[in-house]
């Protein structure tokens, strides 16, 4: 049997599926160097100094380019934390901003102070390795999944991720929808669908089982609600809204049931409710 929770579950799902695409203040103390670099910007624009302009001026870039570099990794590095079965981000962002930073130091040494070649290349080796201190090392390792689940660390990794953008479809054309009831009903189904998702990443043997409820329910799912979405502001009717929420009635319970029965580690009864499913959906046009 497998050792969940709902409580664990759905806080493993919010926790990674909140991350990707939230603000990060990491890195912030970084964006104040460019300032006054552009000021000494203008300082040399004033003397007429165009070495000094030029010089300043890409320091000042590149300390931004360095900046937005470091927060974009350690945004990766976030989600990479969030997970239990991840793969190691392919470019290493954050000695990618550190080594930024450094050529930055090292031209603001030169043009900005006017120190020599040799002490400007050594604040720009200072900066790179105090970035690589401060901000610590990329992840370079991969999350692996508990051994003997027959799927690689990148599958897993690839059918949640999968997964999760149809949930974040489905959250979006509930935006477009203006009946409560229905938008009460399709957050519910998210809610569901994440915690299915939670309970895959936590044990990633269960995907097996899974993969009719990802590629049969989650996409059924996403293409009923993008259709209801685009087709209910062209058409009142009460049909369609009727057909419509006895579908997302079935959506939820088996979502539900999925879910209870991949903690229990059953799955004796769930083809059936999966075919059930897969029939109705069909009957709307939706499969």
């Amino acid at each position: 049997m497998n050792e969940h929770t709902n409580g664990d579950s759905f806080t493993s799902a919010q926790r990674v599926t909140k991350t990707p695409g939230t603000v990060s203040f990491g890195g912030a103390l970084l964006f104040i160097f460019p300032i006054p670099l552009f000021m000494a910007v203008a300082v040399s624009l004033g003397r007429g100094d165009f070495s000094g302009v030029l010089g300043n001026a890409s320091a000042a870039i590149l300390f931004l380019v360095g900046a937005l570099t470091m927060r974009k990794g350690l945004n990766v590095e976030r989600v990479y934390n969030a997970k239990k079965v991840a793969t190691a981000p392919k470019i290493p962002l954050k000695l990618a901003a550190s080594i930024i930073i450094g050529v930055a130091a090292m031209l603001a040494a030169k043009f900005g102070v006017g120190h020599g070649l040799l002490v400007a290349l050594c604040f720009g080796i200072g900066a790179a390795v105090g970035g690589i201190l401060a901000y610590g090392a990329d992840p370079r390792k991969e999350k692996v999944a508990k051994a003997g689940y027959g799927y690689t660390t990148a599958e897993v990794v690839e059918a949640l991720e999968e997964a999760e953008q149809k949930v974040r479809k489905i959250e979006s054309a509930r935006r477009q929808i203006n009946n409560q009831e229905l938008k009460d009903r399709l957050s519910r189904i998210v809610v569901s669908a994440r915690k299915v998702l939670a309970v895959i990443e936590d044990d990633p043997r269960d995907l097996r089982r899974a993969r009719k409820f990802l590629n049969t329910y989650l996409e059924g799912a996403r293409k009923v609600t993008e259709g209801y979405a685009q087709t209910h502001k062209k058409t009142q009717s009460n049909e369609l809204e009727a057909n419509f929420r006895n579908v997302l009635m079935t959506i939820e319970e088996v979502f539900d049931e999925q879910h209870r029965r991949l903690l229990r580690n059953d799955v004796l009864d769930l083809d059936v409710q999966i075919e059930v499913l897969a029939t109705q959906l069909k009957r709307e046009g939706i499969l």
